[in-house]
């Protein structure tokens, strides 16, 4: 509980700066509207989880903030930058300063540990410095707790460890983004509970701005400093968690009713 006190006395910062700002962003597959018209800020250094039930457009959306996908209308802007006008190059520019954690943590199962992770320094960064690479790996190594799994294979790794390597592997090119698709599916709520506070302490460490789509309140709860709940292609309530918890929006109550 004490990571959840020191991130609601750092939300009282009252200095905000918006670095991803999206403005009637609309997309469709085939005949159905996945996003219909969204708009949203988040401030650097900030939290945003957004909750909703599967197949609301919660993961199209941040796959249209690093292009993965092209959206039919609306902007997109990433640290001033306007996303849907950007080149192939740019985008490769832009997506090394953006970490996307996906829901299976995306290891590569032929590689150990220590190269999943040596990876985007080499292929990304062009690192070429050993010790440099090196003292990278155990930074982040120590910061999700596994510097002891260094040599393991992904298949010799629990699906929560699996998790915080795959963490790892997105902050190690230190990233000012974060986008986490569904961060604790999966997981037992113990688990779930330690990635959470390990999202809330990497945002501290590293300073990123983040995005967490989620279904599990527990990692709501921790993790965010502001909420939104989509719906049928829209955001449909926003707020903190404990003001969501009030709301008299019969969707917001849905994801809220159990939690006391």
């Amino acid at each position: 509980m004490e990571a959840v006190k020191e991130k609601k006395e750092a939300s009282k910062n009252p200095k905000k700066e918006a670095i991803i700002v999206i403005k009637g962003l609309k997309k469709s597959f085939g005949k159905k509207d996945v996003l219909k018209d969204i708009n949203l800020e988040v401030d650097r250094g900030e939290n945003v989880v957004v909750l909703g039930k599967s197949g609301q457009g919660k993961s199209v959306t941040i796959e249209c903030i690093v292009g993965l996908l092209i959206p039919d209308g609306g902007s997109i802007k990433v640290f001033g930058d306007e996303v849907t006008d950007m080149n192939d190059n740019q985008l490769k520019e832009l997506r090394m300063k953006i970490g996307f954690l996906f829901q299976s943590g995306a290891l590569f199962d032929s590689m150990t540990v220590r190269e999943n992770l040596e990876f985007p320094l080499t292929r990304v960064l062009k690192m070429k410095d050993q010790h440099e690479i090196d003292e990278r790996v155990n930074e982040v190594l120590e910061g999700v707790g596994l510097v002891d799994a260094v040599d393991k294979m992904p298949s010799d790794l629990s699906g929560g460890m699996r998790k915080r390597i795959g963490l790892a592997r997105t902050l190690i090119i230190k990233p000012e983004i974060m986008l986490y698709d569904e961060p604790t599916t999966g997981l037992d709520p113990i688990t779930s509970r330690e990635i959470s506070e390990l999202i809330l302490n990497m945002q501290k460490k590293y300073k990123t701005t983040s995005i967490i789509i989620t279904h599990d309140m527990e990692c709501a709860r921790i993790t965010s400093d502001r909420v939104l709940i989509m719906d049928n292609g829209e955001y449909i309530a926003e707020g903190t968690f404990e003001s969501l918890q009030k709301s008299k929006n019969e969707i917001a109550k849905e994801f809220f009713k159990d939690i006391s």
